[in-house]
């Protein structure tokens, strides 16, 4: 009911509206008057069609009154009257058409085109749920117990959490926020600085290089798990072919039997000469790939093609059993690790600290890059599978669970594995040390090596853990191929899904078989090193430099705020404006210091280097081409040019246009009363402790 001050008579208002809206409007069916100010808004993104308008945080003291017609089949286009109270006694009225075009500023032109709705989770825990199969993956269950054991065991932890505390999770959070406020992906997420755009087109192309090799690694899983189904698992016996072979059944010391030191394992050469055929690249190339390997490739890329199909509805279908799943096979084995004779001995070496490690610089670095590795943040994916998002999802509670879950996985597959290194240590009689090996060794050699000298039905341990193994690589591999799928489509949206899915899919099939042949791993390792590491690592700093100096911490914390009605604390100002930049970029300049060249023919490390050239020269590309495409269209200098394409483009914000409108003119309201202090101590002050 309208206040009664105002003395409004609804058949008045109805009136001069009955006859253009050919009868459409005939009842009053509601009213409702919020208690906030702005324009009122209807969504034509979120549910094209509701009956109830979309209200956002912030919005004005308004009443809407929503009509139904009379007639059976409604026409497309719904309108809804609001009348301002605060515009009284002028009774301003805008009608909002719920279907309309939208005018899209770009680097390169001004393009009008009809409003689509994005693609979007089908409930918020679909979301979280995703996140945690993409972040949960091979990294935490053979990296990070490698590189706790071999950087002071226990006491890596301890920076490990100080660097997830500051850097990880703050970057998790932010990344979230950023996909989630825009509903872009990680290229098209530069709106806010369009002559940045380089550092998602970079990012981009890592995403791209470790999709090329994370399906091969996916499909070696999956033919050690169909090798799991026989009567006789092959690893653990000698083939007669095998020279200096000993089996991996056999229970007791190496030095009862007539094995020398040169002696290996038979599962190291099931996995050397049976599955892989290793051999150096410096012998003879790469090789050819192995049929049955290419088949399980093949067989991994269908999966991750089916799930992707229909989006991120497919995609969040899957997530309740990718994410949830593998923690129930966890828990098996980690229940029946703990029964393992000297399983205990295992976890305590992993567990046990030693500080003298604390004191190197390597093993902070290591806590950074095994936390930007292990959550996967600065690729992109966290950003495509935030943009899916709804506008008020609460992405500080899903940040917040799921970097600490990531984490506790991380530290439950680290006393799984070194709990079975532990047993396996005190069947052979040799140290633990000698038993951990780096990456694939540790999956692929050491835990099936312990799981031959089961008693009991070793196939079916065998069959849980490489089927774990498989389920979150297929998690992690939707994320990293989402992100490249959500970059294509955000510049093409012309595009149908399905076609793009098929295609990265092939593509990725046929870069997979290289790494595959005989030389492939050592191919990975540079692949991952140039293509991966050091592109994640160097547009991390631009990144980080950007969001918060360039586009601004205080304005983040406005777009949270509008988003979720939420301050933002001074812990997360300090790590996103300080904290973090500084901690990347001292570990960016330590690892290129320390760097050094993988033992490969030139060839192969040029090709490396090669990629990483190209990616960092997307920035100074994409900067002069944002400059020359803004003096196209206005007349500029070249000066003026060059700082102005560092704003954010007109349409930077919310995907629904009544949202992004809303949010222009109280962003517009807010950089007029912002006054910046003179000195540049003085403007970090209030960038950083500014709290209002």
């Amino acid at each position: 009911r309208l206040p009664q001050a105002h003395n409004v008579q609804l058949s008045a208002i109805q009136r001069p509206f009955a006859s253009a809206a050919s009868g459409v409007v005939d009842e009053v069916e509601k009213l409702r008057v919020f208690p906030s100010a702005g324009p009122p808004i209807r969504s034509n993104s979120i549910q094209q069609h509701s009956p109830t308008p979309l209200l956002p945080l912030g919005a004005s003291r308004s009443t809407f009154c929503r009509f139904r017609s009379t007639k059976p089949n409604p026409p497309p286009f719904l309108f809804s009257l609001s009348i301002d109270i605060g515009d009284f006694p002028s009774r301003r009225t805008e009608w909002q058409q719920m279907e309309s075009n939208t005018t899209i500023e770009t680097d390169s032109d001004t393009k009008t085109i009809t409003a689509t709705s994005r693609d979007k989770w089908g409930k918020d825990i679909e979301f979280m749920l995703s996140c945690i199969a993409y972040s949960v993956g091979f990294g935490n269950i053979w990296k990070f117990p490698y590189t706790a054991l071999k950087y002071g065991g226990g006491a890596f932890l301890l920076p490990y959490l100080i660097v997830l505390f500051v850097v990880g999770r703050p970057i998790y959070y932010l990344e979230m926020v950023l996909g989630q406020f825009s509903s872009r992906g990680v290229v098209k997420l530069y709106d806010l600085a369009p002559g940045m755009r380089g550092i998602g087109v970079a990012q981009t192309i890592a995403m791209f290089v470790v999709m090329t090799y994370y399906a091969p690694v996916l499909g070696i899983t999956f033919r050690y798990l169909v090798a799991s189904f026989s009567s006789t698992l092959p690893w653990s016996v000698c083939d007669p072919s095998w020279t200096n072979c000993l089996n991996s059944s056999f229970v007791g010391h190496r030095n009862s039997t007539n094995a020398t030191s040169s002696s290996q394992s038979s599962a190291e050469l099931y996995f050397n000469i049976d599955i892989t055929h290793k051999a150096k690249l410096a012998d003879n190339g790469l090789g050819a790939p192995d049929l049955w390997l290419s088949l399980c490739l093949l067989f991994s890329w269908v999966v991750v093609a089916t799930i992707l199909i229909r989006g991120a509805k497919s995609t969040g279908k899957a997530s309740y059993f990718l994410a949830i799943f593998p923690y129930i096979i966890m828990v098996v084995l980690l229940v029946q690790t703990l029964m393992l004779e000297g399983a205990w001995n295992g976890i305590w070496f992993f567990f046990k600290p030693q500080w003298k490690a604390l004191l190197t610089v390597e093993v902070w670095y290591e806590a950074v890059t095994q936390c930007f590795f292990s959550l996967s943040v600065c690729y992109g994916g966290i950003v495509a599978y935030s943009s899916f998002n709804n506008f008020r999802n609460n992405v500080y509670r899903d940040a917040v669970i799921i970097s600490w879950l990531d984490t506790f996985t991380s530290i439950i597959a680290g006393c799984i594995v070194f709990g079975v290194i532990g047993n396996l240590s005190l069947m052979n009689g040799q140290d633990i040390q000698e038993l951990a090996k780096d990456g694939p060794g540790l999956t692929f050699i050491t835990y099936p090596d312990a799981i031959a000298k089961f008693q009991v039905v070793p196939q079916v341990f065998a069959i849980l853990f490489f089927l774990m193994l498989f389920i979150v690589g297929v998690g992690s591999n939707l994320g990293v191929t989402t992100s490249i799928i959500t970059a294509i489509r955000d510049q093409r949206p012309d595009l149908k899904h399905w076609v793009v899915v098929v295609g990265i899919a092939t593509i990725g099939f046929f870069l997979g078989l290289l790494y595959l042949t005989p030389g492939g791993f050592e191919f990975l390792d540079v692949m991952d090193g140039f293509g991966a590491k050091y592109i994640s690592l160097t547009f991390a700093v631009f990144e980080l430099v950007t969001v918060a100096w360039i586009y601004g911490v205080d304005r983040i914390c406005r777009d949270i705020r509008y988003m979720l009605d939420r301050s933002t604390s001074l812990y997360w100002r300090l790590c996103w404006g300080l904290i973090a930049p500084i901690a990347t970029m001292i570990i960016l300049v330590y690892s290129l210091f320390e760097f050094k060249l993988p033992e490969v023919p030139w060839g192969y490390n040029a090709l490396g280097f090669s990629i990483f050239v190209i990616a960092v020269l997307q920035l100074p590309a994409w900067y002069l081409y944002a400059i020359y495409c803004r003096r196209r269209r206005h007349d500029e200098s070249l000066r003026k040019a060059a700082w102005n394409v560092l704003k954010p483009l007109t349409s930077w914000g919310p995907e629904n246009d009544s949202l992004r409108a809303i949010y222009r003119t109280e962003e517009e309201q807010a950089q007029v009363k912002e006054v910046f202090p003179p000195s540049l101590g003085q403007r970090i002050r209030k960038r950083m402790f500014n709290m209002s």
